[in-house]
């Protein structure tokens, strides 16, 4: 279906692709994968609009291939006046007026052969996407995402990971031959990540997604596109096995890059020696020996072990503070309500401590957003804030706290730092290189925004961070360095999120909005919320034992300790196995 061969592309500031090839063929589901930044939705925008691209190399697309394509960015606004049915039924419905108008006419019409012929057309176009049983098919879809009790909505009365749904069972009931989703989970909630799984999972086409999401790369895909360095590797198989095989690879690339240095240095030393002697001696036999010498040399640094699936770049977040609070009270909220159209919230009541580490969860469009600005903004009187309390906020909409007219140089000058040096230094822990910090911040990803938001969050040194969804457009390695940064963090964190893994991880306990107000929930009661109606609570914990292991692996590569590495590596693989 499409066939990438020695594939180069960059603007002119980064190069973004070097010489990658890859194919997609029919019944795939792909997911695509690699850091922020690495190229991945221009890559999506060459393959449906080729010709707007200067690129080396070859791409051939099946001529005949229909692309449907889900953004990762919703738009709801010009939607108002349609019900969700006829939202997903455009094209059925606008087949069938022009069958019935082209029957109409015929009635009256002398030129009936031209009628006929567009009649059978028409016809052809509506049988093709299962004219005759549209709404059973349409009512099939929405069963499968959960959302069967919206049919007769207003598309304007969807949240925005509903809204996200619709999209998506819409492209899938046009029938094209490749559908290709950028980021379909971003704000997706527990019940609704369940419904994209099952919808991607039932699909009969092909597919090229995507995503960071960890729950849907391990059970929704057969092939694996990894972006990455300016490379590109393709693995036919799961996330999982493949995860596995990288790890491994890794393992064995690291040893050899460690006796490759070796030999480098033992061939250093030889070269130092023959140029001291030849500084004394002018044979001939001794310039010999040291240019053959520095030949070997060459060659050896010029086959050093270079791996780009291997030597993937993890930011280093740090999360300090200026004044550490003791156990005290930080915020307290005080029969707080919000209402717009009708009632979010109504007599919310809770209290978050100095070292609390809080997850605000509860379906999309219950006024999370709206609660957590609020308390930032520190502008109701419902709403008390410990005088001591430094907070820091992230916003899901990074055009809130980030300038996309700024360059990232300007931006960190804004937020207080004083040089170019200083800013640079800063901005490397977080992936960012010298030569990216002039770019605009319009022009980066969602991943590399929400990096710099993270960025700007550590900067001000604030003693309770206000999160929402801050692991959302992250690669996964952004994740977990995220993660290890909440976990280190002495201060107080609320923090809304639908990501199961990064509060299991992270939080102390929960406050779940139901019916309209806030009820907290332990960490055990959670997951047992968690286990009843979303996931599966063997999947979990073998999913929190292979994370256990994968860190004790990365400990023994960073120790040198390849037999323990090794070991490790076959204990991981018989659990891969039960997952």
């Amino acid at each position: 279906m499409i066939k990438a061969d020695n594939l180069s592309y960059s603007f002119p500031q980064k190069e973004l692709y070097n010489n990658i090839s890859f194919s997609l063929e029919d019944d795939q589901h792909c997911a695509f994968i690699g850091t922020n930044g690495s190229g991945k939705s221009t890559l999506i925008d060459i393959i449906m609009n080729p010709e707007r691209y200067m690129f080396d190399g070859k791409l051939e697309i099946d001529p005949n291939c229909r692309i449907g394509y889900v953004s990762q960015f919703s738009q709801l606004e010009n939607k108002n006046d349609i019900t969700v049915f006829e939202y997903i039924g455009q094209e059925f419905i606008k087949l069938q007026n022009e069958i019935t108008s082209i029957c109409a006419e015929m009635e009256t019409s002398m030129d009936i052969e031209i009628l006929l012929e567009k009649y059978q057309e028409t016809l052809d176009a509506f049988n093709a996407i299962g004219g005759d049983d549209f709404e059973s098919i349409i009512n099939k879809k929405l069963n499968l995402a959960n959302l069967m009790k919206h049919k007769d909505l207003k598309v304007s009365e969807l949240s925005g990971g509903e809204f996200k749904l619709i999209q998506v069972i819409k492209e899938m009931l046009s029938h094209p031959d490749l559908i290709i989703m950028d980021e379909p989970d971003v704000f997706l909630d527990f019940e609704n990540l369940n419904s994209l799984k099952n919808l991607i999972n039932f699909h009969k086409g092909t597919l090229l997604i995507i995503t960071h999401n960890r729950y849907l790369l391990n059970h929704c895909f057969n092939k694996i596109l990894h972006l990455e360095n300016m490379d590109l590797q393709e693995f036919d198989g799961s996330f999982i096995d493949y995860n596995f095989s990288l790890l491994q690879t890794k393992i064995e690339l690291q040893e050899l890059a460690i006796a490759d240095s070796e030999e480098i240095e033992r061939n250093a030393i030889l070269i130092n020696n023959l140029r001291n002697i030849a500084t004394r001696n002018s044979e001939a036999a001794r310039g010999k020996s040291l240019n053959a010498r520095v030949k070997i040399q060459e060659r050896l640094e010029a086959r050093r072990i270079k791996e780009p699936f291997v030597d993937i770049k993890q930011p280093n977040i740090i999360f300090d503070m200026d004044n550490e609070l003791e156990e005290i009270v930080a915020l307290k909220v005080n029969n707080y309500s919000v209402s717009y159209d009708e009632i979010l919230l109504e007599n919310v009541n809770f209290e978050i401590k100095s070292t609390d580490k809080v997850a605000l969860i509860g379906s999309n469009g219950t006024g999370k957003t709206t609660l957590l600005r609020t308390i930032f903004e520190n502008d109701s009187d419902l709403i008390e804030i410990n005088p001591d309390v430094k907070m820091a906020y992230l916003s899901q909409h990074q055009g809130e706290t980030l300038n996309e007219a700024n360059t990232i140089l300007e931006e960190f000058f804004d937020a207080g730092f004083k040089t170019n040096g200083e800013i640079i230094s800063y901005l490397s822990n977080y992936g960012f290189d010298e030569e990216i910090i002039v770019q605009k911040i319009g022009s980066l990803s969602g991943g590399e925004k929400n990096l710099l938001q993270l960025a700007k969050v550590s900067a001000m040194r604030a003693n309770v961070l206000l999160l929402d969804e801050p692991t959302s457009h992250l690669d996964t390695y952004s994740q977990i360095a995220l993660e290890k940064a909440v976990e280190n963090y002495k201060g107080a964190i609320l923090m809304i999120s639908h990501d199961y893994y990064f509060i299991s991880n992270c939080m102390d306990y929960v406050l779940i909005i139901d019916d309209k107000t806030l009820r907290k929930v332990s960490m055990k009661k959670f997951k047992r919320k968690i286990y009843a109606n979303h996931f599966s609570k063997e999947y979990l914990e073998l999913e929190q034992k292979k994370k256990s292991i994968e860190t004790k692996i990365e400990l023994a590569l960073k120790n040198k300790d390849f037999k323990l590495a090794k070991s490790l590596s076959e204990e991981l693989e018989e659990l891969i196995k039960l997952l």
